[in-house]
């Protein structure tokens, strides 16, 4: 079954205990959680303490996606926060290969976020070493954009790199998910899903992501 992790960059803020609860008594995976820092991308989003607080009720791992220049200094930090899974921007990391290596020491599943722009083929020399990449299907910043569909065929590509390296990366998607093009993108090869406004906009969000995960 496809993972499926919420982003509670569209929940409802001041409702965030009752959200995280939604989640832990929902079929979901994981808990995606956006941390933007107003200069990697033109948006704040949560910080360090809302980590913490989420972490406090979450039942579930922590998909920590880190949209921040010089994520190397937090690492620590967002370990002892509560993280399962730490994802770093490729266009954010001028080493990535130490920066992966210290989100392991750490204790922590390392990831690796590309850009709408940012081709697959670029993690050619370190896809064995990572344990999940997050191809973003919007420009990063700000949650209900439109997605773009050249996304279908990047995850494509990725799939095939993975499978000629013997890697065991997972594929997760971010950006415009919803049951239509989740489709697309779970055919095309991808393990785990982003979904924000779909699953906090929708009626009820817990049947809504019983529906991501049987695609």
């Amino acid at each position: 079954m496809t993972i499926v992790s919420p982003s509670l960059l569209a929940s409802d803020f001041a409702n965030l205990q009752s959200e995280v609860e939604m989640i832990n008594n929902s079929n979901a995976d994981w808990f995606h959680v956006d941390v933007m820092d107003g200069n990697f991308v033109p948006n704040l989003s949560f910080g360090l303490p809302a980590v913490k607080a989420v972490a406090k009720h979450a039942k579930k791992p922590l998909d920590i996606h880190l949209m921040i220049q010089n994520p190397d200094l937090y690492i620590d930090a967002f370990k002892d926060a509560g993280a399962d899974y730490l994802t770093v921007h490729y266009e954010a990391c001028t080493h990535l290969h130490r920066t992966i290596k210290a989100i392991k020491a750490a204790g922590m599943k390392a990831g690796v976020a590309l850009n709408p722009h940012t081709p697959v083929e670029l993690l050619n020399e370190i896809i064995n070493d990572l344990d999940l990449v997050l191809i973003m299907s919007v420009n990063p910043g700000f949650g209900g954009q439109k997605f773009i569909e050249a996304a279908i065929n990047k995850t494509k590509k990725l799939k095939d790199l993975i499978v000629n390296k013997g890697a065991n990366t997972l594929i997760e998607i971010d950006g415009g998910v919803n049951a239509e093009t989740g489709k697309k993108l779970v055919d095309a090869g991808a393990d785990a899903l982003v979904a924000g406004s779909y699953v906090f906009n929708s009626s009820n969000p817990s049947d809504t992501i019983d529906i991501l995960k049987k695609l």
